[in-house]
């Protein structure tokens, strides 16, 4: 083929390309949750839709694809057309499950190298959550118990993010533990207040309402800074357990996204976590402070915390 023509082909495949993204969005998005209704991640994602759509120009429609922990939803975002449509919020979870896959022999169902960061909207560390009328009043009875006796805790899914807090306490402390996961934060909350589990390692937003009515106990957390909705809560660190977590909100793409419409979303991420209606929301409502990364920090904070994530699930081991 003429060497004009093909490089006529190229320049004209370009600028469809340019085309396409400045005319982005023609069409609603879809914001993936790959939890049920109910958790933390639910509870961000859906007031930064409302507001992501007013600054867009389209709707952008949460939509909850649960199943193994997450990992279900976060495929489905992995496999989706790289042209903005389809974007994701995730937890922690997203480094740690490709990881876990392979430690048990199974075929991950994604690659965390096929996502494109957006914006971190939330961060906060775990607490542990007990039923108020549970016999423990400290998280040192409650640590003492679980090296005599076994306790029960539920969680968002295996090697989940709540699975990895609670099993690294476990681990460190030399509790003996028997894991319940199920399809979302939400459950899981549900499932403890239904006295089908006896502790949870959970966001401080998800617990701030039961805690408020008086109906759980909050022990301790997993951060090393004093939690916002609970400066007066000690750390695990400070009761000397050397674990740490962050329980994070992030947005992604499908990795390919044109540059232009990552640069829009993140413009639409911005806008939406400024936003009063949504800070009122998110930190009043929810109880969970906005601790928003654009792009460029976003993605070298991820960097770091994948690897934590991952060493984590390698200390944990194998799960039957």
């Amino acid at each position: 083929m003429n060497p004009c023509v093909i490089a006529a082909a190229i320049a004209a495949g370009c600028a469809a390309g340019t085309a396409q993204a400045q005319q982005w969005p023609a069409r609603p998005i879809t914001m993936i949750v790959p939890f049920a209704p109910g958790g933390v991640t639910d509870a961000v994602a859906r007031p930064v839709a409302e507001a992501m759509g007013r600054k867009l120009g389209q709707p952008v429609v949460v939509e909850n694809k649960v199943g193994s922990g997450g990992a279900v939803g976060i495929a489905h975002t992995a496999r989706a057309k790289p042209d903005g449509y389809t974007i994701l919020m995730s937890l922690p979870a997203i480094s740690s499950m490709p990881t876990a896959d392979k430690l048990i022999g199974r075929q991950p169902m994604y690659q965390v190298d096929q996502f494109a960061p957006i914006a971190r909207i939330t961060a906060d560390p775990a607490v542990l959550a007990v039923r108020s009328d549970s016999p423990w009043k400290t998280a040192q009875e409650f640590i003492a118990y679980a090296r005599k006796e076994q306790i029960t805790y539920g969680s968002s899914g295996v090697y989940g993010t709540l699975h990895m807090y609670m099993a690294s306490l476990a681990n460190t402390a030399g509790m003996k533990t028997l894991h319940v996961p199920y399809g979302g934060a939400g459950p899981a909350m549900v499932a403890l207040m239904g006295r089908q589990i006896q502790a949870l390692a959970v966001s401080p937003g998800s617990a701030k309402q039961h805690v408020d009515s008086g109906a759980l106990r909050l022990l301790a957390h997993w951060g090393s800074e004093p939690v916002e909705a609970f400066p007066k809560l000690p750390s695990l660190k400070s009761l000397g357990y050397n674990v740490e977590f962050y329980q994070w909100s992030g947005l992604f793409a499908p990795a390919g996204t044109p540059p232009a419409v990552l640069e829009k979303l993140g413009a639409a991420v911005k806008f939406a976590v400024e936003d009063a209606r949504v800070q009122k929301v998110i930190e009043e409502g929810a109880g969970l402070p906005i601790k928003y990364l654009n792009t460029s920090d976003f993605t070298k904070f991820w960097k770091e915390d994948a690897e934590g994530q991952i060493q984590a699930v390698q200390r944990i081991g194998k799960v039957d």
